[in-house]
């Protein structure tokens, strides 16, 4: 697998948000077959950073409601793979900062 499709996006939400900046850790969505040595990997060399921890989730798929009165439809989101990924104390990682 290629380091380009391990990694598929950050994700950003308010508790990634506070690990990032107190607790030096970064969550990414990963492909569903990574592993934590390709994951490990892929963080180091496409971010030049050195990596302690990496921790894996599987996701579940989520049902949910759209639609006001009428008809409404069932809708459902996939699963995926997140990891959360522990850096050294003075490392960052720059895709991460000043996004608000």
């Amino acid at each position: 697998m290629n380091l380009y499709e391990v990694l598929r996006r950050p994700v950003d939400t308010e508790k990634s948000r506070h690990q990032s900046s107190k607790l030096h850790q970064y969550v990414f969505e990963v492909a569903r077959d990574a592993t934590k040595t390709q994951i490990r990997e892929a963080v180091q060399t496409l971010f030049d950073v050195e990596v302690e921890k990496v921790r894996v989730i599987v996701m579940p798929a989520k049902r949910g409601r759209r639609g006001r009165t009428g008809r409404r439809m069932v809708v459902r989101n996939p699963e995926y793979k997140k990891a959360v990924v522990t850096l050294r104390a003075d490392q960052t990682i720059d895709v991460f900062e000043g996004v608000r």
